[in-house]
């Protein structure tokens, strides 16, 4: 039987040490943390926490609008956060008994490779090594610095201390627009912080389609959460007790003054001091170079995730890590990005998969696009949840989807159907033709690919 170490038990390491597992594999796994990695215990799953009672607050708010006669006496914040804390404890033990059950051994400590088919590892107790045939590295990510003067001190908080900050701030600055600055925006504007968005780039989630950009900013400008962009932050100081953020913005300097600011402008692969360099494993930077296989340029070697860098989502690791697993014991797949749905939770969420229409008219693709509007759907005025819109992106020549984005209540679940139909290769007909039930929010996704050929019937 072939043994499989796995370092990091992220999304990445522990599908992929799972994964190794169902494939008859001995696995051992090295983790110096909780399973579950950043995503489970200081990302995704808790700040998803957090978006959830953020959107119980701005809904309870507007109860009188649906005929509720109660009062919203606030936001109890000690007990938002116990909630989180709830849900983080219950997925994590929820992660350990699928370790149980599959029968994968868990070697709690700091590993670090010190040849490609051994890890040492430092335990609270000892030191231990793990043999094995094969290395899967999965050791996530960190949140990046900026290297701006006053940004490395402790008045600046990353996702990970935002996530358990012990109160409400009156005012908050979020450095930096992408999904987790805005969602971090969209929580504490909801429970009652003044918020400031400042971005480099011209639009929030620079990444985004700028159609769908536009659409949640409009509504973060109904909720005066105020976003500064082409904006280029200089420096944070310290003054009367507030910080202050200095920036340039038109030309102009300018400065905020908040009680908490919130360092958001990436993150960096977790790649120094697991003995990367002194096994000889090539880099691109700080990420962990690998193929389509997810194989490093070291036989054996393999790694997945954030520490390769590329498209840094949960998700994303999770398939490479299953890619990797079944690389190493011996099949032969490689991982298809062509279709991988990006997401961000605010409210209004995005969905969005496949290419935009600006990366689909750089490709020289005849570009053919469809349009509709929650406002036209009969179930999104019925919740109460008009904004947004769906895209849908397709080659003028075949008719073929090759890109779809949503903004929209619910886009994250929504743009799965936008995903199937990239990945397959079907027509904006052929989507436009599929029965959709009715009163749904599926229903402008078959509007929009009607709308690529003129035939939209709410439109």
């Amino acid at each position: 039987m072939a043994h499989i170490a796995v370092l990091g038990g992220g999304p990445g390491g522990y599908v992929a040490a799972i994964r190794a597992r169902q494939l008859g594999a001995e696995v051992t796994l090295v983790e110096m943390d909780a399973l579950g990695g950043t995503c489970l215990n200081r990302g995704c799953i808790p700040s998803k926490a957090l978006l959830r009672s953020a959107e119980l607050a701005q809904l309870a708010r507007r109860m009188a609008e649906f005929g509720i006669e109660a009062e919203f006496r606030g936001v109890n914040w000690p007990q938002v956060i116990a909630r989180k804390n709830q849900v983080v404890d219950q997925v994590v033990k929820g992660v350990e008994y699928l370790m149980k059950q599959d029968a994968i051994r868990v070697i709690r400590g700091r590993g670090r490779l010190t040849d490609p088919r051994t890890i040492a590892v430092e335990t609270n107790d000892d030191q231990q090594t793990v043999t094995a045939d094969r290395v899967i590295i999965a050791t996530g990510s960190i949140p990046a610095q900026l290297p701006v003067p006053g940004f490395d001190g402790p008045g600046v908080l990353t996702s990970t201390e935002m996530l358990d900050i012990e109160a409400i701030p009156e005012s908050l600055v979020v450095v930096g627009a992408g999904y987790v600055g805005v969602e971090f925006a969209d929580v504490f504007n909801a429970v009652g912080s003044k918020v400031t968005l400042i971005e480099m780039m011209g639009q929030i989630v620079p990444t985004e389609d700028p159609e769908i950009a536009a659409e949640l900013a409009r509504v973060f400008r109904r909720r005066r959460i105020d976003m500064r962009l082409n904006a280029r932050v200089n420096e944070l100081v310290e003054r009367n007790g507030k910080h202050v953020v200095r920036f340039t913005e038109g030309g102009k300097d300018r400065e905020v003054e908040a009680d908490a600011v919130l360092s958001a402008v990436g993150r960096w692969p977790n790649t120094e001091g697991i003995g990367l360099q002194e096994v000889g494993v090539e880099m691109e930077r700080r990420a962990i170079k690998v193929n389509a296989r997810m194989e490093t340029n070291l036989a054996g070697v393999y790694a997945c995730g954030d520490a390769i860098g590329g498209i840094m989502l949960a998700h994303v690791a999770s398939s490479e890590g299953k890619v990797a697993a079944a690389n190493a014991l011996g099949r032969s797949i490689e991982m298809n990005y062509t279709a991988i749905p990006a997401v961000t939770y605010t409210h209004p969420e995005i969905g969005s998969a496949g290419l935009t229409e600006a990366a689909a008219r750089e490709r020289g693709i005849d570009v053919k696009v469809g349009r509709f509007f929650f406002r036209g759907a009969g179930r999104a005025a019925a919740e109460g949840v008009r904004e947004g819109l769906v895209k849908i992106v397709a080659d003028g020549a075949t008719g073929r989807v090759v890109g779809g984005q949503i903004c929209g209540h619910h886009a994250t679940d929504l743009v799965h159907e936008l995903v199937l139909a990239v990945q397959e290769g079907i027509t904006a007909a052929e989507l436009g033709d599929m029965v959709h039930a009715h009163p749904t929010l599926a229903e402008p996704i078959m509007e929009a690919a009607e709308d690529v050929d003129g035939r939209a019937i709410h439109k």
